[in-house]
């Protein structure tokens, strides 16, 4: 049998907030190497509970403060050997009012009229996800430089 060799993990979440008559909460990303329109979230931190973690980084990316997320799926991949595991989540219960963030700016917008803007990485993977309880894991992979994902 082969020795079991743990891996290095670094733990991010991401959620999709739907209000009332259907808009989600976009984020024009402008910080880091991941840009474009997508869904407000960020990193988990040490000894820090999941769940909370994403009612943290919703509040400050949005203003908003969220009420009972739910896990919709896991979404992850590999870069410089380190594996990255982003939890999604689903929200439809928040209060507050929306703000942007040094992370870009933060508005609500029609699921499909945000299909047709021009996505950060994977975020199509993340739409697909929210809309079907079958699909609750993607995996992208590294080809060319380029990121493909894949739906289970």
């Amino acid at each position: 049998m082969g020795k079991h060799i743990p891996e290095m993990v670094e733990l991010t979440n991401m959620c999709v907030i739907e209000d009332s008559d259907g808009n989600v909460l976009a984020i024009d990303k402008v910080t880091g190497s991941y840009i474009g329109t997508t869904f407000p979230g960020g990193h988990i931190e040490k000894g820090e509970i999941f769940q909370h973690s994403m009612i943290r980084e919703i509040k400050e990316e949005t203003g908003l403060t969220i009420k009972k997320p739910e896990l919709k799926g896991v979404y992850h991949w590999y870069r410089n050997e380190i594996h990255n595991i982003l939890f999604v989540y689903h929200a439809k219960e928040y209060e507050g009012e929306v703000i942007s963030s040094r992370e870009g700016k933060v508005y609500w917008i029609p699921l499909d009229e945000l299909k047709k803007k021009k996505l950060a990485t994977g975020s199509e993977h993340v739409i697909t996800m929210i809309e079907n309880k079958d699909m609750t894991e993607c995996y992208m992979k590294e080809e060319g430089g380029t990121y493909t994902g894949k739906l289970y």
